[in-house]
């Protein structure tokens, strides 16, 4: 019989709240640079300024790329920042 901890479930289980977390912190990277890009035209006319997305001079997919960019330097900044703290954190 093996356990718990030796079952295959725990870290599959890890591994999707992880990945929960990064599409939060995607979502909300999206959410936060839209508005902060775009607010007076969210405020006054949001529905207008999606249908004028696939005529923009950046691309239709560019709030996606841009958000993309942003994650992935957020993201190694957590990772250096993560094992910087690793390295300065006592061991029991």
């Amino acid at each position: 019989m093996t356990s718990l901890l030796s079952c295959d479930i725990i870290p599959k289980f890890f591994k999707r709240l992880y990945m929960k977390k990064e599409i939060f912190i995607f979502i909300g990277l999206f959410l936060f640079l839209s508005v902060g890009m775009h607010f007076k035209q969210w405020t006054s006319h949001p529905i207008t300024h999606i249908e004028h997305l696939p005529t923009s001079q950046f691309g239709l997919f560019h709030p996606l790329y841009i958000t993309f960019g942003v994650y992935v330097i957020v993201f190694a900044i957590r990772k250096v920042f993560g094992f910087i703290l690793k390295l300065f954190r006592k061991k029991d």
